[in-house]
C-alpha cells in the first residue's frame, strides 16, 4: 500500500473516508483542529504553525515545521510526501472556503501532477488532472466535467453524452462541464495543454 491521505485547511469533509485504506495520514497545521474534533489522529502534521502551536499537538504525532514562506503549506506537504517515496495522495479540505486558496491548490496540483498521483475530494465530487489518455470504468450515468486549465487541444472522447471529436477546450471560450457518462467505460484523450476531470459523487 502506497496511498496516503492529506488534509488541508479548507472545508472539512462532512463524511470522512475510511482511513484504514491509507498507509499514513498527513495534515497541515491548519487542518489539525478539525481532525482533532473528529477524534482523528494524523501521523504527521506539517506547516509553518502560524495558526497552531506545536505544543498543542499530541506528543506521539510527528511534527515537521516548514517555515519557508515562498511555498504554501500544501506544496510543502507534497514535498515531504514525495521525499518519503509515497505516490498516491488523496487530498481533502482543498476547497469550500476562500476561493483564491482553492485555485492556488489546483495550481499546486498541476505543478506536482507528473511527480505524484493526486486526487482531490470534496463533498460533491472528486477531481484530478488527466493524463493524455485516461480511461474511466463503471461511471455510467455519472456527471463528468472536463475543465481546461486553461487550454486542452484535440480532445477525443468515447462514452460521454456530448462527445468531443478532436476539439479544443479553452477557459476563455469553451469548457466541458456537466457532461454525462452513457457507457460504463469512458475514454478521454487529448494532445496538448492540461485537462482537469471532475466526477460527481453518487
Amino acid at each position: 500500500m502506497n496511498r496516503v491521505a492529506l488534509f488541508l485547511n479548507g472545508q472539512a469533509p462532512k463524511i470522512f473516508p475510511d482511513l484504514n485504506q491509507f498507509e499514513v495520514i498527513f495534515c497541515t497545521d491548519g487542518a489539525y483542529r478539525y481532525l482533532q474534533e473528529k477524534g482523528i489522529k494524523p501521523d504527521v502534521v506539517s506547516g509553518d504553525f502560524d495558526s497552531l502551536s506545536p505544543n498543542e499537538i499530541l506528543t506521539e504525532i510527528e511534527i515537521v515545521e516548514t517555515p519557508d514562506q515562498n511555498f504554501t503549506d500544501f506544496e510543502k506537504a507534497l514535498q515531504i510526501i514525495q521525499n518519503r517515496n509515497f505516490h498516491d495522495v488523496y487530498i481533502y479540505g482543498s476547497s469550500g472556503m476562500e476561493h483564491d486558496h482553492f485555485l492556488g491548490n489546483l495550481s499546486t496540483g498541476l505543478k506536482y501532477k507528473d511527480k505524484l498521483n493526486l486526487v482531490f475530494f470534496d463533498d460533491y465530487s472528486y477531481y484530478f488532472f488527466s493524463e493524455k489518455e485516461t480511461v474511466l470504468e463503471d461511471y455510467k450515468g455519472r456527471i463528468i466535467s472536463l475543465y481546461p486549465f486553461p487550454v486542452a487541444k484535440n480532445i477525443f472522447t468515447e462514452g460521454l453524452l456530448y462527445g468531443l471529436n478532436n476539439e479544443d477546450l479553452d477557459l476563455s471560450q469553451r469548457i466541458g462541464i456537466r457532461n454525462q457518462a452513457v457507457k460504463n467505460k469512458v475514454s478521454i484523450k487529448y494532445d496538448e495543454g492540461e485537462l482537469l476531470i471532475f466526477i460527481k459523487k453518487d
